[in-house]
């Protein structure tokens, strides 16, 4: 047999896999695990305050005239966590097993293993060519698309010197720029995956290797800058930064329970499927600002997109950053959003620019 056959039997088999699975396409079961976690950590924090609290009564309220109120606020914070303890209960036992039940390990391999690029840019001119010009020079890569999001100096001329097609992004915006790098990216009919990155050279053409590994078990690999030894000693992804993308990355993998492991909801460096990015589309609010990344990846997960993710290196940036890393106090908005439109859902323009 030849190995070409093999690999036609093995593509088959893991389509057929999926198939047994009725509901892998229909949106997420109510999130137990998440809601579970929420609510023991607001437990948990409540009961700190308390304790606290009662602690400076000590010296402030000499004579415990607050003594019932830190009392029954200690008691009811048991209220929470043994409902938060119930529901993570319920998803460990009885969700948790069907989901798994339902999955298998995908091997799909694209036919056409030559891609896109796609970069967003944002008065990124001290980088953008450098940025053009390492991907380019990819043998896997078929063309670099620049998507230029408005800039005021010559990141547009740079990158079309350099050797890329740039398109305009009048409507401002970090979640408008990407939509439309993937949209760009999707519409080339020679290439059927779309690589989106940014133009500030924090992102190395190397790792597309890595991504054509992973892809064919999934239609959108993540990159994830989360793993310590491929991150540059100088970047501007802070240690509050690192470990706060890290925490709303588990609480996306809470939300999915049984859809996959995550670490990092906010790199834009990713590998997609044109035939993914047709249907996600779509589903995507563009308005979504600077926690573009997380929504695009909770509205994948929600619909039954397969994903995984991809440790990836990531370097300093040349420029200076516009986005949610400017500062911590920044990221920290940025990150706030990404939990509310976790836990409430996505609205345009919620942490702006």
């Amino acid at each position: 047999m030849a190995p070409g056959d093999i690999g036609a039997i093995l593509r088959s088999l893991s389509r057929n896999m999926s198939a047994k699975a009725p509901d892998s396409r229909l949106p997420a079961r109510f999130p137990a695990l998440l809601y579970g976690v929420l609510l023991m950590s607001a437990g948990f924090g409540v009961y700190l305050l308390a304790v606290t609290g009662r602690f400076l009564s000590l010296f402030l309220d000499p004579h415990d005239l607050l003594l019932g109120l830190w009392q029954h606020v200690v008691w009811y914070t048991g209220v929470p966590v043994a409902a938060g303890l119930l529901l993570m209960l319920f998803e460990f036992v009885v969700l948790l097993p069907a989901k798994r039940r339902k999955r298998d390990v995908i091997w799909d391999p694209p036919a056409n293993p030559y891609l896109t690029v796609v970069l967003t840019a944002y008065n990124d001119e001290p980088s953008i060519a450098l940025a053009v010009e390492d991907f380019r020079a990819h043998p896997h890569v078929r063309r670099v698309i620049v998507v230029d999001n408005n800039s005021t100096d010559r990141t547009a001329e740079a990158a079309t010197a350099a050797g890329a097609s740039v398109v305009h992004e009048s409507r401002q915006g970090y979640g408008r720029c990407v939509w439309r790098a993937l949209a760009e990216g999707a519409r080339s009919s020679d290439t059927e995956l779309t690589l989106l990155a940014e133009g500030d050279m924090t992102f190395r053409a190397y790792d597309i290797d890595k991504f054509l590994a992973y892809i064919p078990h999934a239609e959108i690999v993540n990159g994830t800058r989360i793993v310590e030894q491929l991150r540059a000693p100088r970047t501007q992804l802070t240690t509050f930064m690192y470990y706060g993308n890290f925490f709303v990355g588990k609480l996306l993998e809470f939300k999915h329970a049984g859809r996959g492991t995550f670490t990092d909801v906010g790199t834009t460096y990713k590998l997609c499927r044109n035939s993914a990015l047709e249907r996600l589309l779509p589903l995507l609010n563009p308005a979504v600002n600077l926690e573009f990344n997380a929504h695009f990846l909770d509205t994948a997960l929600g619909n039954g997109f397969e994903m995984v993710e991809c440790p990836v290196t990531f370097h300093e940036r040349l420029g200076v950053s516009k986005g949610g890393n400017t500062n911590s106090l920044r990221a920290l908005k940025v990150g706030m959003a990404m939990m509310l439109g976790l836990i409430a859902g996505w609205r345009g323009r919620t942490c702006r620019d």
